[in-house]
């Protein structure tokens, strides 16, 4: 019989079965972190089955990670209040779901609406799957080696995507990358309905819908107007509108959320230089992760003529480096602190960044490869470190919303990154898209360049003694008004 609970918490369980629950959520961890790349090797496909533009190519990332986005920290409360398995179930169901009416795609928009729907089934695994982690396994050495085996999953998924998309397409169709969801989110329902504990938060957040649709114009406007500014022109009545209306809507957004008793997202932790260090690292980090994988994709495909499982061959040491740094990098975290995988990430991805600069249609191998290890050695010490930063001197109560809001960040990162770099590199394009793509994409290399720099300073800025105290003001103001966040995690 299915393991039930009415109470907030869930009840004890054996080690197989803790075993078990730790299993189903990195199923559905790796199935979410996969579509967040796999895509990526399967655009050429893509464009060419469904002739799609290039806008119409960052619209199929850009609705999943916008959507993504948007509703992880919803979702993460939904969960603490209608119960954490029964949030959960719904997310795989409705991620199958998506993923099936992917792969029946018959044109571009109902591609894109399916990604949508997909992002919301994976907006409530992700938060969710979390909660029920740090619910099951109690014993702190436990968790925190769960927590670390769900750590590495992400790295993994994220890295397999161009490898695993290159084989599938290749193989079969571009529709064969949806297909691969459907099997593995089946088989996690069925297990998540059998050995899953129902839990709820003893007093979850009160729903938000103000904050929560403010959130979504602000990230929905911003990227719609970036994606197609390129058609319109930049000092178009549309482009300039849409600029306005997303800006409007963060100034709302602040206003609103500063008044609120429990916001959807606290501004208080913005008083700490970790915490919004964290936040700004995660969106440059992952900005240029999105853009890398976005551009480099188009190179080898559209300019190099690879087909999708050479390409993403190309990338294996790329995928690799991402896999074996990811664990080495929190123990670093773990042993010295976030300073030294940060400096690590951020000089790497930009040295990787400057080498992609003079990029051209005869670029030979090696030069490609090299970029490649540098990307990945960076990106493989990101993860772990931004997290750590975040929730670097929070009270414990609070220390799920900071992560929250880290994965958030990550999210947004991918949705700017493809659309500031797709959008400025489409616009750069002289003559036929294959011969003027290298020069054009220099733009967007920089860009890398620049979000490396960031890393690197804001990885000493937040690793200083002003920077910990900072944390520590912050984390005491919110102990004497834990009420506004605490079970929100």
């Amino acid at each position: 019989m299915p393991i039930t609970n009415r109470t907030s918490v869930a009840p004890a369980l054996s080690a197989r079965q803790r075993m078990l629950v730790l299993a189903i959520c990195c199923m559905s961890l790796f199935i979410v972190g996969l579509d967040n790349t796999i895509v990526n090797v399967a655009l050429p496909a893509i464009r060419r089955d469904l002739n799609a533009s290039v806008s119409g190519l960052q619209w199929i990332i850009d609705a999943y990670t916008v959507v993504l986005a948007s509703l992880l920290m919803l979702a993460g409360s939904t969960g603490d209040r209608v119960g954490r398995r029964r949030t959960f179930q719904m997310g795989l169901a409705l991620f199958t779901l998506g993923s099936l009416m992917c792969s029946l795609a018959p044109g571009l928009g109902w591609l894109i609406a399916a990604r949508a729907l997909q992002a919301a089934g994976g907006s409530m695994l992700n938060p969710v799957a979390m909660s029920i982690i740090t619910n099951t396994f109690t014993e702190p050495r436990e968790r925190a080696r769960a927590i670390g085996v769900w750590g590495s999953v992400v790295g993994i998924s994220m890295a397999l995507g161009p490898l695993v998309g290159g084989a599938l397409v290749d193989s079969a169709s571009w529709r064969a990358i949806f297909w691969i969801n459907i099997p593995v989110g089946l088989a996690a329902f069925v297990l998540c309905a059998r050995f899953v504990p129902e839990s709820r938060a003893p007093r979850p957040r009160r729903v938000d819908p103000v904050g929560q649709v403010l959130v979504i114009v602000l990230l929905a406007v911003l990227t719609f107007t970036l994606i197609e500014a390129p058609a319109d022109g930049w000092g178009s009545p549309r482009t300039l509108a849409g600029f306005a209306v997303a800006g409007l809507a963060l100034a709302c957004l602040v206003l609103y959320e500063l008044r609120r008793t429990e916001p959807l997202i606290d501004l208080r932790f913005f008083h700490s230089a970790p915490f919004t260090g964290a936040t700004v690292i995660a969106v440059c980090g992952f900005a240029a992760f999105a853009g890398f994988l976005f551009l480099n994709t188009l190179y080898l495909q559209d300019v190099l003529g690879l087909s999708a499982l050479h390409a993403g061959l190309y990338t294996l040491p790329m995928a690799g480096l991402t896999v074996a740094c990811s664990p080495l990098s929190g123990r670093i975290v773990g042993n010295a602190g976030p300073r030294v995988p940060l400096l690590v990430a951020g000089v790497t991805m930009g040295a990787s960044g400057l080498i992609m600069t003079g990029l051209t249609a005869d670029t030979p191998a090696w030069r490609l490869m090299a970029a490649y290890v540098l990307f990945g050695v960076g990106f493989g010490m990101l993860n772990a470190p931004i997290t750590n930063t975040a929730v670097s001197g929070m009270p414990r109560a609070q220390a799920g919303v900071a992560a929250a809001v880290a994965s958030t960040s990550r999210q947004i990162g991918q949705s700017l990154g493809v659309a500031v770099i797709g959008s400025l590199v489409t616009s750069a394009v002289v003559g036929s898209f294959a011969t003027g793509f290298p020069a054009a994409s220099r733009i967007g290399w920089w860009i890398v360049v620049g979000c490396g720099a960031a890393i690197v300073l804001l990885g000493i800025l937040t690793t200083t003694g002003w920077a910990r105290r900072s944390a520590a003001r912050t984390a005491a103001r919110l102990a004497q008004a834990p009420d506004r966040t605490a079970d929100a995690s």
